[in-house]
Protein backbone atom coordinates (compact mmCIF):
# COMPACT_ATOMS: atom_id res chain seq x y z
CA UNK A 1 0.00 0.00 0.00
CA UNK A 2 1.43 3.39 -0.95
CA UNK A 3 1.18 6.59 1.06
CA UNK A 4 -1.64 8.07 -1.04
CA UNK A 5 -3.82 4.95 -0.62
CA UNK A 6 -3.10 4.88 3.12
CA UNK A 7 -4.21 8.52 3.52
CA UNK A 8 -7.37 7.88 1.48
CA UNK A 9 -8.34 4.91 3.66
CA UNK A 10 -7.58 6.82 6.86
CA UNK A 11 -9.70 9.79 5.76
CA UNK A 12 -12.52 7.43 4.76
CA UNK A 13 -12.56 5.75 8.18
CA UNK A 14 -12.60 9.16 9.88
CA UNK A 15 -15.49 10.44 7.76
CA UNK A 16 -17.54 7.29 8.35
CA UNK A 17 -16.89 7.20 12.12
CA UNK A 18 -17.63 10.89 12.80
CA UNK A 19 -21.46 10.55 12.57
CA UNK A 20 -21.35 7.39 14.69
CA UNK A 21 -19.36 9.17 17.41
CA UNK A 22 -21.86 12.03 17.35
CA UNK A 23 -24.82 9.67 17.79
CA UNK A 24 -23.17 7.83 20.65
CA UNK A 25 -22.38 11.09 22.43
CA UNK A 26 -25.95 12.31 22.03
CA UNK A 27 -27.54 9.15 23.34
CA UNK A 28 -25.68 9.39 26.65
CA UNK A 29 -27.11 12.82 27.50
CA UNK A 30 -29.06 12.64 30.75
CA UNK A 31 -29.84 16.34 31.04
CA UNK A 32 -33.35 17.73 31.15
CA UNK A 33 -35.12 21.04 31.53
CA UNK A 34 -34.33 21.58 35.21
CA UNK A 35 -32.23 24.58 36.21
CA UNK A 36 -28.70 23.25 36.90
CA UNK A 37 -27.90 26.36 38.95
CA UNK A 38 -30.91 25.96 41.26
CA UNK A 39 -29.93 25.55 44.89
CA UNK A 40 -31.70 22.32 45.98
CA UNK A 41 -32.20 23.84 49.44
CA UNK A 42 -34.27 26.64 47.85
CA UNK A 43 -36.43 24.37 45.67
CA UNK A 44 -40.07 24.15 46.74
CA UNK A 45 -42.63 22.00 44.94
CA UNK A 46 -45.54 23.65 46.74
CA UNK A 47 -44.47 27.13 45.57
CA UNK A 48 -42.84 26.39 42.20
CA UNK A 49 -44.01 22.99 40.96
CA UNK A 50 -41.47 20.47 39.67
CA UNK A 51 -39.62 19.49 36.53
CA UNK A 52 -37.38 16.78 35.16
CA UNK A 53 -33.85 17.32 36.39
CA UNK A 54 -32.56 14.22 34.60
CA UNK A 55 -33.82 12.00 31.79
CA UNK A 56 -31.63 9.04 30.88
CA UNK A 57 -30.37 8.96 27.29
CA UNK A 58 -32.21 12.19 26.66
CA UNK A 59 -32.53 13.63 23.19
CA UNK A 60 -34.78 16.62 23.82
CA UNK A 61 -37.53 15.34 26.11
CA UNK A 62 -38.81 17.70 28.83
CA UNK A 63 -41.24 17.67 31.74
CA UNK A 64 -42.88 20.41 33.79
CA UNK A 65 -45.30 19.66 36.62
CA UNK A 66 -47.34 22.68 37.67
CA UNK A 67 -47.83 23.87 41.23
CA UNK A 68 -51.54 23.02 40.78
CA UNK A 69 -50.60 19.46 39.84
CA UNK A 70 -48.54 19.13 43.01
CA UNK A 71 -51.37 20.63 45.09
CA UNK A 72 -53.96 18.23 43.60
CA UNK A 73 -51.78 15.23 44.41
CA UNK A 74 -53.85 12.79 42.36
CA UNK A 75 -52.38 10.32 39.88
CA UNK A 76 -51.73 11.94 36.52
CA UNK A 77 -50.04 11.05 33.24
CA UNK A 78 -47.65 13.56 31.61
CA UNK A 79 -46.16 13.82 28.15
CA UNK A 80 -42.40 14.31 27.99
CA UNK A 81 -42.29 14.80 24.22
CA UNK A 82 -40.27 18.03 24.05
CA UNK A 83 -38.46 18.45 20.72
CA UNK A 84 -38.21 14.82 19.45
CA UNK A 85 -40.65 13.63 16.81
CA UNK A 86 -41.98 10.97 19.19
CA UNK A 87 -43.65 11.00 22.58
CA UNK A 88 -43.23 9.17 25.87
CA UNK A 89 -45.52 9.36 28.87
CA UNK A 90 -44.83 9.08 32.58
CA UNK A 91 -47.32 8.63 35.37
CA UNK A 92 -46.93 10.31 38.74
CA UNK A 93 -48.91 8.54 41.46
CA UNK A 94 -50.45 10.02 44.60
CA UNK A 95 -47.45 8.59 46.49
CA UNK A 96 -45.07 10.36 44.06
CA UNK A 97 -46.88 13.65 44.69
CA UNK A 98 -46.62 13.13 48.47
CA UNK A 99 -42.87 12.60 48.05
CA UNK A 100 -42.60 15.81 45.99
CA UNK A 101 -44.66 17.71 48.60
CA UNK A 102 -42.01 16.58 51.10
CA UNK A 103 -39.41 18.33 48.87
CA UNK A 104 -37.87 15.03 47.80
CA UNK A 105 -37.06 13.66 44.34
CA UNK A 106 -38.87 10.82 42.55
CA UNK A 107 -37.70 8.66 39.68
CA UNK A 108 -40.15 7.04 37.28
CA UNK A 109 -39.89 5.08 34.03
CA UNK A 110 -41.43 6.41 30.84
CA UNK A 111 -43.55 4.43 28.43
CA UNK A 112 -41.70 2.43 25.78
CA UNK A 113 -42.15 4.20 22.45
CA UNK A 114 -39.97 4.22 19.32
CA UNK A 115 -38.26 1.09 20.69
CA UNK A 116 -36.89 2.75 23.82
CA UNK A 117 -37.81 4.25 27.18
CA UNK A 118 -36.30 6.71 29.66
CA UNK A 119 -35.91 6.98 33.42
CA UNK A 120 -37.09 10.42 34.53
CA UNK A 121 -35.95 12.14 37.72
CA UNK A 122 -38.53 14.67 38.90
CA UNK A 123 -37.41 17.32 41.39
CA UNK A 124 -38.85 20.45 42.95
CA UNK A 125 -38.26 23.66 41.04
Amino acid sequence: MNRKRFLQKTAGVFLVSLPVISLIGCSNDDTANGDPDLDPDQADCLDNGANATAITSNHGHTLIVSKAGIDAGTEKSYSIQGSPGHNHRITLTAANFNTLKGQKTVRVASSRDSSHRHDVTVSCA
